[in-house]
């Protein structure tokens, strides 16, 4: 089959968006993934679909697939290019709109500058939402929170690593790392986030302090290795940096593909509001194997 779609990225997270307010084509996981790969398909870290109001007083449901063909509860720099494609191509007019994920309700808003404002939600701190097992593990305090300590099997490091908690929708394991870019990201990711305490995986966010305001952040993304940014992940970061103490209100989170604008008033029902970049970069057709 024929689809139609528009590359997209946001901060250097890039994304295969689909129009699916007419009708479904019905992809499966291997056609998804199909999209996603960089060799024989369009090339993305997620692919993006648009679908039509599932409910009164909501605008679009947003559905969201990894690399890997999984589908998936939230994505952040997602969430940004999503109100940019729906506004071009016509399919609203409004500069806020709500919009259901998997994960939860999302609110973005385009800001006058070109840039997108997201109401991520409340963070979640429950261990059995998130999911997370501490099963057989004992927090580690830190601050007036805590992390907890992973031992990683296969990893040559003795020690666990403390990571803290959260969820954005989508589970995070954020650690402390002195310096971002020695950071073992590749090594240690893909053992964070296949972690039996996460029973639905998690995303490995590695997190550099440079100051109150500002932090260096890289992710390893669930069903999609490490990305240029992670809109989530930005969010969680600063999250748990803002309950250990770290962080203050408002932070510039430096990732490998740009800036991101998080702030967090620390208490609990508090949104997270997230401001970055969305941009198009192409529109295009392709020819999708009816089998694979």
């Amino acid at each position: 089959m024929r689809i139609r779609f528009t590359k997209m990225q946001g901060a250097g997270n890039d994304f295969v968006m689909l129009d699916e307010t007419r009708g479904s084509p019905g992809l499966n996981a291997a056609q998804y993934r199909f999209l996603a790969d960089r060799h024989f398909g369009v090339g993305a870290d997620q692919v993006l679909t648009v679908r039509p109001s599932p409910a009164e007083g909501i605008d679009f449901e947003y559905v969201i697939h990894n690399a890997d063909g999984g589908e998936v509860e939230q994505c952040g720099n997602g969430a940004r290019c999503f109100v940019r494609f729906v506004r071009e191509q016509g399919l609203t007019t409004k500069d806020a709109l709500r919009v259901k994920t998997l994960g939860g309700i999302i609110e973005p808003r385009m800001l006058a500058d070109g840039r997108v404002l997201v109401n991520m939600g409340m963070p979640v701190f429950d261990l059995d939402c998130i999911p997370f097992s501490s099963a057989g593990m004992a927090p580690v305090p830190f601050g007036a929170w805590q992390k907890w300590p992973l031992a990683l099997a296969g990893c040559a490091q003795a020690a666990p690593v403390l990571v803290a908690v959260v969820s954005m929708g989508n589970p995070h394991a954020v650690q402390l790392v002195d310096d971002i870019d020695a950071a073992p990201v590749l090594q240690t990711g893909p053992l964070i986030e296949g972690h039996a305490a996460f029973p639905r995986r998690v995303n490995a966010g590695f997190m550099q302090v440079v100051s109150r305001s500002q932090v260096r952040l890289r992710v390893y993304e669930r069903g999609a290795g490490e990305t240029l940014a992670c809109g989530t992940g930005a969010c969680a970061a600063v999250v748990a940096g803002i309950r250990l103490g770290l962080l203050d209100p408002r932070v510039d989170v430096l990732t490998r593909g740009g800036l991101l604008t998080i702030e967090w008033t620390g208490e609990p029902k508090a949104p997270v509001m997230m401001t970055g970049p969305a941009v198009t970069v192409f529109e295009s057709e392709i020819e999708v194997p009816d089998r694979l």
